[in-house]
């Protein structure tokens, strides 16, 4: 059985091949939803326990924007993808033009942020389900903004009986033009303990 703590570099190549992949459907998706050039890009993949997931995120008290989803299908699995409120309403302004003051009473900015999570999510899920041949599916997306403790456990209570580990993807979202600005977001991946093999195993990765 694959362990989370005992990947390999190549392991993590492979993930971060993946999510390459995944990162330029996404952005490919919200160029042309937006109708403007955007790039992203994943600098970087590694294994993190859970404690340095939550600090990863400034804390457990810090107050984060979330959108969770599960993964249905053959490998079932939790994916997040986390923001902080800062990153958010800079994200809202930098892809609608308007400004955002307060992200919880903005219809609006929630639905661009919730369906920004949903492409991102998507687009990760296909280019892994095309590596692998494993059928998986996210679930409509649940957009959450508390502390960071509150909302993250949703993800692990499940996994941590058998595992302290998760998959975080960095994650930079910039859109190309005269201000190039860029935010940066994390994107946990948390299969279920029995999806980690199947996932590994489909990509031809033994365990080490």
């Amino acid at each position: 059985m694959v362990h989370m703590e005992n990947l390999s570099q190549h392991h993590l190549d492979v993930l971060q091949e993946i999510g390459n992949i995944g990162a330029g459907n996404a952005a490919t998706a919200l160029s042309a939803l937006l109708n403007k050039k955007i790039d992203m890009k994943i600098p970087a993949i590694k294994i993190v326990e859970f404690n340095e997931l939550i600090d990863d995120v400034g804390g457990p008290e810090q107050v984060i924007v979330s959108v969770f989803l599960r993964i249905q299908g053959e490998a079932p699995g939790s994916m997040f993808f986390v923001l902080s409120p800062d990153e958010a309403n800079s994200l809202v302004e930098q892809l609608t033009g308007s400004d955002c003051d307060d992200l919880t009473n903005d219809e609006l900015a929630l639905s661009v942020i919730s369906e920004i999570g949903n492409i991102l999510s998507g687009s990760y899920l296909s280019a892994l389900s095309d590596f692998t041949s494993i059928n998986m599916q996210p679930t409509v997306p649940n957009l959450s903004i508390d502390m960071a403790a509150a909302i993250l456990m949703q993800g692990l209570v499940e996994i941590s009986i058998e595992s302290d580990y998760a998959i975080m993807i960095d994650t930079t979202i910039e859109e190309e033009g005269e201000s190039s600005s860029s935010m940066r977001g994390h994107f946990f991946l948390l299969p279920d303990p029995a999806s980690f093999e199947k996932i590994f195993s489909s990509l031809g990765v033994e365990d080490k």
